[in-house]
């Protein structure tokens, strides 16, 4: 009988789990709670471009249209490549759009059986004659819910969407103190961009954050508004936002994302050769860390505005929040259009924000570009309360899954998205293969507590030798070929990508290598 599986959610890594599932000749049906597919790339602020250049942010086997000649796309340009994907490989037809998730249920096997296995889903399998899921879902325009039951079902909700993540406020200090008007970035973006230019024309606009969506949301404001009403932009640490991925004529990508650059980086798991190669060679990482540094310094003024981080620009691409600054950010703060303002704390009053030594910030609109809970999203995904603490990971926007997909204690569901990477398309392929492999039953998973030891391991390493301090979430920015090769080697694939020895050490890795086994 053929065997059906559940994707949620039609942005990049659902699409890709829904064209791999579809290869490996089982039926996928894809539910989108929005009317459109593309994820957050559904719906941006106007001046939204693509982080990573596209090479590295494409599917393995469907390149850019030679009609995107520029290395960083638009949001409608990286859109329209996403919809070709999807027309190109018959995907459209198993996406239920407006179609949203209310929850997840496990029908099967009873929670004192499951907390007896010894394998996961008690046969080391990904489908059981036994259990099933139940899925529970309501169509935004009719509010008819329907349940829906499948073999497998597959999350790609992903980490940056639905669940906004706000600061806490002392009592009585929180939005409520507050006169003017407060909304979170997905509020603002989910606005068309005249709309939102005439939402905040004339407002004393203040955005919280210091990220992309932040950087983004000043630029528009500023635009607007110019130096008669400067937007105020409020960070609690500043951060390595380049320009570009140039650095004194050399990629970054060159310069990172290869072999033999992993060599000089600790790894989960690693031998005593590994170690001992990665601690000798840490005063160059620190060195070439130190001129990446230089080269941002040089092209952007952040010391004269007091914006050079205390942490390395290693620190930053350890936890991924390295990212591109939109060009002339600093021209609009020396013409005044945005004002910077650091405070580790702050609370509402009637006026606005008041900042650390009571820094008074007058403001008519407060937007929080403050990021996303995926993890309570993801939580609350399950009717199970037990799902729902396992799901629970060592800091808000961690998630205990072995090789970041499946969890060892809850069975025939894997989870894509919440690993992040160069590129989150590029990993989120890479994961769509490996599930895909494992439902084809191409290889079988070890122990439950093998995998515990396993995510135990990992996240002890990230904590301890990989982000430090600094650690928030999975992040294999700088080993995502060791990740790759992990995946590579437990479907049988060979890691081994390209063609002669000194290509495979020295030559970047893009996600056209694994466009085949």
């Amino acid at each position: 009988m053929e065997k059906k599986v559940a994707i949620i959610g039609a942005g990049v890594s659902g699409l890709g789990a829904c064209k791999h599932v579809l290869a490996k000749g089982f039926h996928p049906t894809v539910f989108e709670s929005r009317s459109g597919l593309g994820g957050v790339w559904s719906k941006t602020v106007e001046i939204c471009k693509l982080q990573s250049p596209k090479e590295y942010y494409r599917f393995s086997d469907f390149p850019w249209p030679h009609s995107v000649q520029t290395d960083y796309p638009t949001q409608k340009q990286v859109l329209d490549y996403v919809q070709s994907y999807a027309e190109h490989f018959g995907l459209l037809n198993h996406i239920k759009f407006n179609t949203r998730v209310v929850s997840l249920a496990y029908e099967g096997s009873s929670e004192d059986e499951m907390k007896a296995w010894s394998l996961w889903n008690g046969n080391a399998e990904p489908f059981s004659n036994k259990g099933k899921w139940n899925i529970i879902t309501e169509d935004i325009e009719t509010l008819v819910t329907e349940v829906h039951q499948f073999d497998f079902v597959i999350l790609c909700s992903g980490m940056f969407s639905d669940v906004p993540n706000f600061p806490e406020f002392p009592p009585n200090k929180g939005p409520s103190a507050f006169n003017g008007k407060v909304l979170h970035s997905k509020d603002y973006s989910a606005m068309d961009h005249e709309t939102a230019a005439k939402f905040v024309k004339g407002k004393r606009v203040t955005v919280v954050g210091f990220h992309k969506s932040a950087l983004d949301i000043a630029m528009e404001c500023s635009a607007v508004n110019g130096p008669q009403h400067p937007c105020t932009v409020i960070y609690k640490n500043e951060h390595w936002h380049s320009i570009d991925h140039d650095v004194y004529g050399f990629s970054l990508q060159s310069i990172f994302l290869n072999r033999f650059s992993e060599l000089f980086f600790h790894k989960p798991g690693e031998g005593y050769f590994g170690s001992l190669v990665a601690t000798i060679f840490y005063p160059a990482v620190w060195a070439v860390s130190k001129i990446v540094e230089s080269d941002i310094k040089r092209k952007i003024p952040m010391a004269k505005y007091g914006m050079v981080p205390k942490h390395s620009y290693l620190d930053e691409l350890n936890t991924c929040t390295n990212g591109v600054m939109p060009m002339n950010f600093y021209d609009r703060v020396e013409e005044g259009s945005i004002n910077l303002k650091k405070s580790q704390n702050m609370s509402f009053c009637e006026k606005g924000l008041i900042l650390d030594s009571d820094a008074l910030v007058n403001a008519d609109l407060v937007i929080f570009a403050t990021g996303f809970r995926g993890d309570i999203k993801l939580k609350e995904t399950f009717e199970s309360k037990r799902f729902q603490d396992l799901m629970v990971g060592t800091s808000k926007d961690s998630v205990p899954l072995y090789r970041g997909i499946i969890h060892p204690q809850i069975p025939q569901l894997a989870v894509i998205g919440f690993l992040s990477s160069v590129g989150a398309l590029y990993t989120a392929e890479m994961q769509s293969r490996w599930v895909t492999e494992l439902l084809d039953e191409k290889f079988k998973t070890p122990s439950i507590k093998d995998m515990v030891e396993q995510i135990k391991k990992w996240d002890e390493f990230m904590i301890m030798k990989h982000a430090g301090k600094f650690y928030t979430r999975s992040c294999y920015m700088l080993l995502h070929i060791f990740y790759n090769d992990v995946l590579c080697k437990d479907m049988g694939w060979n890691p081994r990508r390209k063609k002669g020895f000194f290509a495979e050490l020295f030559d970047t890795y893009k996600p056209s290598d694994y466009a085949s086994p």
